[in-house]
Parts: structure tokens; C-alpha cells; sequence
């Protein structure tokens, strides 16, 4: 796999990390070692990050030729519309074949580039209604974390990033894989797209924090259990009420969302990783029944057990 990842003046370390550690784990690792990413900007030689470091070595924009996947992961501040170049060159990479992603403020780019036109889009929540105003034609969605359309994906701002290219190591390599990688930088190993964007309301305060991460962890090592809410917040040691006001306030996402997620997400590694059966599987990942673990699988991945199976079937699975 072969990823151009691009780069500018003034952009900040932190976006221009993100999916270069992604990505350069899985040679770190071993675990996929042709996955091959470069810099490029639309002139060949160096930049300089937002903190004032020189960054050299950095090709051309002849570099989207090569690519299979285009990562474009911020833009700059203000956010000016992208040149007429830069969007023929996404959409040539776009026609044959290549996968353009879109990281934060790097939705504008794509967006500019007319390959979401009539599509969803997301990016950091503070620009959502500057993107709406720009691009009316596109449909905004602030309340998910990344938009996968297959062809072309955009994520939300900062810690998104990194979950979008989880993501698409996932799609490509497989769940255990991708697990592998956000068990190494010591991140979420994932987080669904459609997962609350951002917070408005404020954090809870870290102990409460460390209880919720406790039953989290609890619950994962008892997905094949009841984990009912009454369940799951006597394990906290928190009234009903009050487990599921502070779940949703330090996740983003509801105690019933998260379980079923994490459920969904075992499953999958189950499918890649064990030649177990479909009723098996379902009962481990505690499932009512296997009917019921194919519906929900159909409907979060389009795609049936099955079929996903036989999808990575000859796929490394580390």
C-alpha cells in the first residue's frame, strides 16, 4: 500500500504525525512491511511545521501518481479555497483508483476537489458551518468522528485523524492488525465513525473518569455476560441514572452504543482470527442469538459474517 501524505507551511506536528505513526507502525511492527508512505507538497524540497521545524526531503506533488491512498491531513489557516491544480489532482488519483482522505481541515481540500459533492462530509467541529457555507451542495454531519464512503473519507478534528487511519488500516488489513497498532501508541484500538464528535458539555472529573474506564474494562472481559445497564452500573457503584449521565458525558456515546460496538468488534476479530462458528461467535460476543449477531452485523458493516470472513480470509492476521 502506498500513501502520500501531504504537507505544507505552518502545519502543525501534531497533524502531520498522526498518520505517519499510524501508517509507519505497521513496518515497525512487521506486520505490514510494503505499506510505504511519503511527504509531498505542491513543490519538491522542504517545509516548515506551526512550531518552527524545517522538514526536508519532501516530493513533489507528482507523488499522488504513486499513491493508493491520499491523506491531505489539515489545511491551512485561514482556510482558503484549494487551487484548481490541487483538486484535478485529487481527482485524477480519485479515477483511478485511489483512496483520498480528507483529516480534520482536510475535508475543505476534499470537499473543494467536488469528489463529496451530495455526499456527507465531516470536519472539526469549529468549521462545520464555514465548510456548509462554502459547500452547501455537501451534507455536514457534526456529530461522528469519521466518514468512510469507501472512495473517500473525511474525519474530525485532532485524536480523529488517528482513528480515521486506524480505520483504514482496519479496512485493508483487518481488525487484529489494527488492534496491534493502537495497542503499540497506546491509543483507542477503536472507535466507530459514527462516535460523538466532541463534547459539549465538560469532562467528568478524573476519578469518576478512572471508574467509568474501569467498568469498561471490566465489561470487555465479560462481553459474553448480561451487560445490562443495571449491571454495569452496579459494577461502578453508581445509581442508574447516574452511571448513564456519566458514561455518555465522558464517551460521547451511550452505555448501550458502547457494548454493542465493542460486541461488533469482537466479533470481527473472532471472524478473522478463529475458525469458530457463526453461533459460537455470537454466543462469545454475547449475542441473544445468532440471528440477532447477524442483523446487527449486517447493519453496521454492510456486509454479513460470512462474507466478511471470506473477505479476510487471506489476510495476515498478526
Amino acid at each position: 500500500m502506498r500513501i502520500a501524505v501531504y504537507a505544507f507551511d505552518d502545519i502543525t506536528m501534531f497533524h502531520l504525525a498522526a498518520p505517519l505513526m499510524v501508517f509507519g507502525e505497521l513496518g515497525r511492527l512487521g506486520l505490514a512491511t510494503d505499506w510505504e508512505t511519503r511527504l509531498w507538497s505542491d513543490h519538491p524540497g522542504s517545509i516548515r511545521t506551526a512550531e518552527g521545524y524545517p522538514i526536508g526531503e519532501v516530493a513533489g506533488p507528482e507523488t499522488v501518481e504513486w499513491a493508493d491512498i491520499v491523506v491531505i491531513p489539515s489545511w491551512p489557516l485561514p482556510v482558503v479555497p484549494s487551487s484548481e491544480a490541487f483538486g484535478s489532482r485529487l481527482r485524477r488519483a480519485h479515477a483511478r483508483g485511489a483512496v483520498v482522505a480528507g483529516l480534520c481541515l482536510g475535508a475543505f481540500a476534499v470537499v473543494d476537489s467536488g469528489l463529496l459533492d451530495g455526499r456527507p462530509a465531516v470536519t472539526h467541529w469549529e468549521m462545520m458551518p464555514a465548510l456548509a457555507e462554502r459547500h452547501p451542495g455537501t451534507q455536514m454531519d457534526t456529530s461522528v468522528l469519521y466518514i468512510d464512503h469507501g472512495d473517500v473519507l473525511t474525519s474530525a478534528g485532532t485524536a480523529s485523524s488517528m482513528d480515521a487511519c486506524l480505520h483504514l488500516v482496519r479496512t485493508h488489513l483487518g481488525s487484529a492488525i489494527a488492534t496491534r497498532v493502537a495497542r503499540s501508541l497506546v491509543v483507542a484500538p477503536h472507535r466507530e465513525g459514527g462516535q460523538a464528535q466532541y463534547i459539549e458539555r465538560p469532562l467528568a472529573q478524573a476519578a469518576t473518569d478512572t471508574a467509568i474506564a474501569d467498568v469498561q474494562q471490566w465489561a470487555l472481559a465479560h462481553l459474553h455476560e448480561n451487560l445490562s445497564i443495571d449491571r454495569l452500573a452496579s459494577e461502578a457503584k453508581m445509581s442508574r441514572r447516574s452511571f448513564i449521565r456519566q458514561f455518555t458525558r465522558t464517551t460521547g456515546t451511550t452505555p448501550a452504543r458502547w457494548v454493542a460496538e465493542q460486541r461488533l468488534g469482537e466479533g470481527r476479530v473472532l471472524l478473522e482470527t478463529t475458525d469458530w462458528g457463526i453461533d459460537d461467535i455470537a454466543s462469545a460476543c454475547g449475542f441473544a442469538s445468532t440471528v440477532t449477531f447477524r442483523q446487527n452485523f449486517v447493519a453496521a458493516f454492510a456486509t454479513s459474517p460470512t462474507a466478511y470472513r471470506r473477505q479476510f480470509a487471506d489476510l495476515p492476521n498478526g
